[in-house]
C-alpha cells in the first residue's frame, strides 16, 4: 500500500461536466481526505482539435461549487506542474521514443488516406498484431529508409506494439482480478504527428512523475487498460503504478445504456452540475445548478449513484461521506439515474439546511424574479415557514413572493362562486379590527376571526380561503396568520381591500 495517497481528475476541457464526471471527483475526493492524502486537478488538453475556449474556467467553477477544492492543479499549482498537458508537451517524446528503442514501440508513416483504404478492403481493421506487417512502418521498412524519412520531416505517429498472445492482468479495487488478451488490442497510438501525446501515453507519464497511488475512472476505460498496464511496464515503472478503480457507469433512468446530455433533454432533466454554452453553437445544456439544487444534495445524490454505507441512511453530508465512504461497497453494475429521486435528495437537503444559510439563495432566486428583498431577518423567518413545501430553489419565488410583494392576480374562480355582500362586510370589519389592534399574536388573531366568523353565521372554511386569496392570490402558502404578521397589518388591510375591489368587478 502506499504510503501517501495521491488521486487525481483529469478531464479534457472538452464543454459541460456530466455528472458521471462529478461522482469520479466525489469519490477520488472522499478518498483522498479520507487517508489525508492529495487531490490533484490535471487539465488532459492533449487533443487541441477539441479544446473549447472557456471549457477549463467552467470544470474549475463547478468543483468550487461542490466543494471539491483541489490541493494541486493549474490554478494553485503545486510541486509536480504544470498540471496542464499542453503545457508538457515537450516531456512526453523521450518516453515514446525509449519506447521504440526497447522494441515496445514503433514509428508508423501511414497517411490518413492509406488508413482510410485499409479500411475500405477489410472489414472491422484494427492497426495490431494482424496487419501491421503489411503497412508502413519502422517494423516493415528497413533502418535507412526510416531515418530517411524522419530526417526528411514526413509526418509520422509512434504506436504501440502490443504483444501477440499475451494474457495481461490487475486487480481492480472494485472488480477483483480483470483480464485481457492483448492480441484483442490494436497498436493505439501513443503521440501524434503534432508531436502531442495521446491519453494512452500521457496519462501513464502523468501519473508517474505526478506521483499518483490511485487511480478513479470510469468503466468506459477498461477496454484502455491492456494498453495502460504495458506502459507501465515497458518503460520500467510496474511498482509505482497506482492501485485502480474502475467506476459503475451511470445509466439512463430505464437501465437501457449509459446516461447522455441527449437522454436529460429528451426526458427533461439536467445532466450537467452547471449550465453549459457552447461557445461555437450557443447551445445551452442546462446544469443541477442552475436548475435549483443545492451543491450538498447533488453531492449526496451522486454519492449514492453505485454506493452504500450497508444501512438504509441516505442523507449524507460531505464530512459524513469522508467518514463513512469505502470502495468495498461500491458497486459493480451501473447505476440507473432517478430525477425524481435526485429532487426527493434536494427537499430534504432544503428542509435539512439552516435558514440562515439558505438566505443567499433565496435573495437570489427573488432578485432574478424582479422581486427586491431588503429585509434579510424577515426572509430567514418566512423561509423557516414555507421550506417544507419547496423541492427547488425556483420554488421559493412561488412560496415567498408574496410575502414581499402585493399578489397581482387573484384565484377569483375560487372564492367568486359563493361570494356575498355579508362577506365583504365581514372582511370591511375585519380590517378595522386588524388595524386598532396591531399587537395581537398570530394565534390571538386567528381566535379573533374565527370569533366574529361565528358571531356573522359563517363557517371558518367560508372566511378563511377568501383571506388567504386575499394576502397569497391563490390557494397556497403556510398558516395564514403568520403571513398577516409577516406583511404587517396595515398591508393585509391594503390587500383585503384591493382584493374586494377585484371582486367586485367580475
Amino acid at each position: 500500500m502506499h504510503d501517501n495517497v495521491r488521486v487525481r481528475f483529469a478531464p479534457s476541457p472538452t464543454g459541460g461536466l456530466h455528472l458521471g464526471g462529478v461522482r469520479t471527483v466525489l469519490f477520488n475526493y472522499l478518498f483522498a481526505r479520507q487517508h489525508q492524502g492529495k487531490f490533484i486537478l490535471r487539465i488532459e488538453d492533449t487533443d487541441q482539435t477539441r479544446y473549447v475556449a472557456g471549457a477549463e474556467e467552467y470544470i474549475l467553477d463547478c468543483l468550487k461549487w461542490c466543494g471539491f477544492q483541489p490541493d494541486e492543479g493549474p490554478v494553485n499549482g503545486g510541486p509536480y506542474g504544470p498540471y496542464r498537458q499542453s503545457e508538457r508537451k515537450a516531456l512526453y517524446r523521450q518516453y515514446a521514443e525509449q519506447l521504440v528503442e526497447s522494441g515496445n514501440a514503433y514509428y508508423a508513416f501511414d497517411t490518413p488516406a492509406d488508413l482510410e483504404q485499409k479500411r475500405k478492403e477489410i472489414a472491422n481493421f484494427q492497426y495490431g498484431y494482424f496487419y501491421r506487417d503489411q503497412m508502413r512502418n519502422s517494423l516493415t521498412l528497413s533502418k535507412e529508409e526510416v531515418k530517411k524519412l524522419i530526417d526528411s520531416g514526413v509526418p509520422h505517429v509512434i504506436r504501440i506494439k502490443m504483444p501477440e498472445d499475451e494474457t495481461v492482468s490487475f486487480i481492480d479495487m472494485i472488480r477483483g482480478e480483470v483480464s485481457f488478451q492483448t492480441s484483442q488490442s490494436d497498436d493505439k497510438v501513443l503521440l501524434k504527428a503534432d508531436g502531442m501525446p495521446t491519453y494512452h501515453l500521457a496519462v501513464v507519464v502523468d501519473d508517474y512523475l505526478m506521483k499518483i497511488t490511485h487511480a478513479f475512472r470510469g468503466e468506459e476505460w477498461l477496454p484502455s487498460a491492456p494498453v495502460h498496464l504495458l506502459l507501465w511496464k515497458y518503460l520500467g515503472w510496474e511498482d509505482e503504478m497506482p492501485r485502480w478503480a474502475h467506476l459503475p457507469l451511470i445509466l439512463k433512468p430505464d437501465g437501457n445504456g449509459k446516461l447522455s446530455k441527449r437522454d436529460g433533454a429528451r426526458l427533461g432533466f439536467p445532466v450537467y452540475a452547471m449550465n453549459w454554452t457552447d461557445p461555437n453553437t450557443g447551445e445551452l445544456t442546462p446544469g443541477f445548478r442552475e436548475m435549483g439544487f443545492l451543491p450538498e444534495s447533488f453531492i449526496n445524490m451522486l454519492a449514492m449513484l453505485g454506493w452504500n454505507d450497508g444501512t438504509d441512511q441516505e442523507l449524507f453530508g460531505l464530512e459524513e461521506l469522508i467518514q463513512k465512504f469505502s470502495l468495498d461497497r461500491v458497486n459493480k453494475s451501473g447505476a440507473k439515474f432517478d430525477y425524481e429521486k435526485a429532487k426527493w435528495f434536494n427537499t430534504e437537503w432544503i428542509k435539512k439546511i439552516d435558514s440562515n444559510v439558505l438566505k443567499g439563495l433565496v435573495a437570489e432566486q427573488l432578485n432574478n424574479a424582479g422581486i427586491e428583498v431588503a429585509d434579510t431577518t424577515k426572509l430567514e423567518t418566512v423561509i423557516e415557514l414555507v421550506k417544507d413545501r419547496c423541492h427547488l430553489l425556483p420554488d421559493f419565488v412561488a412560496q415567498t413572493s408574496y410575502f414581499f410583494k402585493a399578489p397581482e392576480t387573484y384565484d377569483l374562480a375560487a372564492v367568486k362562486p359563493k361570494w356575498t355582500e355579508a362577506k365583504e362586510q365581514f372582511f370591511k370589519a375585519f380590517s378595522d379590527y386588524l388595524l386598532a389592534n396591531p399587537s395581537l399574536t398570530s394565534h390571538d388573531l386567528e381566535e379573533n376571526f374565527k370569533a366574529m366568523a361565528q358571531e356573522r353565521g359563517f363557517k371558518i372554511g367560508d372566511v378563511m380561503l377568501p383571506y388567504r386569496i386575499m394576502l397569497v392570490g391563490g390557494k397556497f402558502g403556510p398558516a395564514v396568520f403568520d403571513i398577516t404578521k409577516l406583511i404587517g397589518e396595515e398591508e393585509a388591510v391594503a390587500r383585503i381591500n384591493k382584493a374586494l375591489e377585484e371582486i367586485a368587478i367580475v
